[in-house]
């Protein structure tokens, strides 16, 4: 059975050693999520990438980074974002991230 809903999409980039409680930001971030009934996340390490500092950060076989991009995606509803971006302007978790949305589609394949 196939069924569509409008949801919204939320990035966020870090740095890998970003941290927030002792954790590494995107582990933090992920079991806050998950805790707390987000519909998904996934997190995705960037092979090289640059921010407003433009520092680049790479996986060069040269130089072993340790503070290679993350990219933090959240899927849920436009409520659930909201009060997420209401806790993210709360707090200092986010430091100087960089935070995309936009509204998508999602497609549910299945029986459940």
């Amino acid at each position: 059975m196939l069924k569509e809903s409008e949801s919204l999409l939320l990035r966020i980039f870090i740095g890998e050693s970003d941290k927030y409680d002792g954790k590494t930001l995107y582990q933090y971030l992920v079991e806050f999520l998950r805790k707390n009934h987000f519909s998904g996340v996934t997190v995705l390490r960037g092979i090289t990438g640059f921010g407003k500092a433009s520092k680049i950060r790479s996986s060069d076989l040269l130089e072993i980074s340790s503070d290679l991009p993350i990219i933090i995606e959240i899927v849920d509803s436009a409520d659930n974002i909201q009060e997420l971006k209401k806790i993210f302007s709360c707090t200092d978790m986010l430091g100087s991230a960089l935070i995309t949305e936009e509204k998508i589609k999602v497609i549910r394949y299945g029986t459940d």
